[in-house]
């Protein structure tokens, strides 16, 4: 089969153990990413099988009725709504998915935490340029000291969305001494209640009162631009959010304009709008603001799972098992 992987900005997948699944394949990789459909649609004219590597590409209907020879699409990850499983459907081009390990995100969210409160960005940043135990934090409109940086214990830590990712640093909240309350649903609050944790009063107390707030909620019509610049005007000078979910959980501009105003003091994010991001994105002139390269999921062993997964699928494809797809039953007849 011609397979097609988009957007290996590492140029990883070529290097990975499980590679040699794909011996006796044509396999195609691209490192660069482009986002018209145009573009798109000559880098996938040839294209049989399309590994997605999480939601770097958007597949759309208009794209998917460009791409003839297109037979499967393997989702690293869970599918998203980047792709229209329907316009698959009705194209006759099978759609599977495969399985993520919710300990890398967590991981990464954990290192952003410490990152952040300990200012270590700044302090590196700062000692490249010659200058000794300068975080460069030095704002008006930043409390006192603010560069010296904060110990994590006994602070509170605030987790919105308690699932797989939420529970592992509610854990590590706890290892390191912090105070854990929880937001979300009725049935994610009463499971952290359960477990011991404590369940905020309410949406205003829980920004107000989180030294550390960290989100991990799905995104959904319901979560899509939840967060508002009052929610987070809400949050202390002194406190920290951080996103490793998805950027469209705030309201448009909302984090660059709170903190311009220094509420929250510090923001650590992993997740933007328009990805790759432009060198000029307003969250990257912030000197209050960490941001990485959706990291989160980006990690050795995990991308061998991730692929190991996708290029099984596609072998047992290639073999006349469509048992891994999601619209198995779906499918209009398959294209010659």
């Amino acid at each position: 089969m011609q397979i097609t992987v988009l957007d290996d900005y590492q140029d990883a997948v070529r290097k990975l153990d499980c590679a040699q699944q794909l011996d006796g394949h044509d396999l195609k990789i691209f490192n660069n990413t482009v986002k018209g459909v145009g573009q798109l649609s000559v880098r996938l004219r040839d294209t049989q099988a399309l590994v997605l590597i999480r939601d770097r590409t958007v597949l759309s209907r208009q794209l998917l009725e460009k791409c003839p020879k297109l037979q499967l699409v393997v989702q690293t990850g869970r599918i998203g709504p980047h792709v229209d499983v329907q316009a698959c459907s009705d194209l006759g081009i099978a759609v599977a998915d495969g399985q993520t390990d919710p300990g890398v995100t967590a991981e990464l969210t954990w290192a952003l935490v410490l990152a952040a409160m300990r200012r270590l960005p700044q302090y590196v940043a700062s000692l490249k340029h010659g200058a000794w135990q300068q975080a460069g934090l030095k704002s008006q409109s930043m409390p006192p000291n603010f560069g010296l940086g904060q110990r994590l214990a006994g602070k509170t830590l605030g987790i919105w969305g308690y699932g797989r990712i939420g529970q592992r640093i509610a854990r590590y909240g706890q290892a390191f001494d912090m105070r854990v309350q929880v937001w979300g649903s009725e049935a994610s609050r009463t499971r952290a209640a359960e477990q011991g944790l404590l369940a905020a009063e309410s949406r205003e107390a829980f920004f107000a009162t989180s030294d550390v707030l960290s989100l991990h909620l799905r995104l959904t019509d319901a979560t899509r631009h939840l967060i508002t610049l009052a929610d987070l005007s809400l949050m202390q000078p002194t406190s920290l959010l951080v996103n490793t979910a998805r950027p469209d959980l705030l309201a448009p501009d909302a984090l660059v304009a709170a903190l311009n105003r220094g509420r929250p003091g510090l923001a650590a994010v992993d997740v933007f709008e328009a990805e790759p991001i432009l060198q000029g994105h307003p969250l990257l002139r912030l000197e209050n603001a960490i941001c990485t390269p959706h990291i989160g999921f980006v990690e050795q062993d995990h991308y061998e799972q991730m692929f190991a997964q996708a290029f099984q699928t596609i072998a047992q494809f290639a073999a006349g098992d469509l048992s891994a797809a999601i619209n198995a039953g779906d499918l209009s007849p398959r294209r010659p």
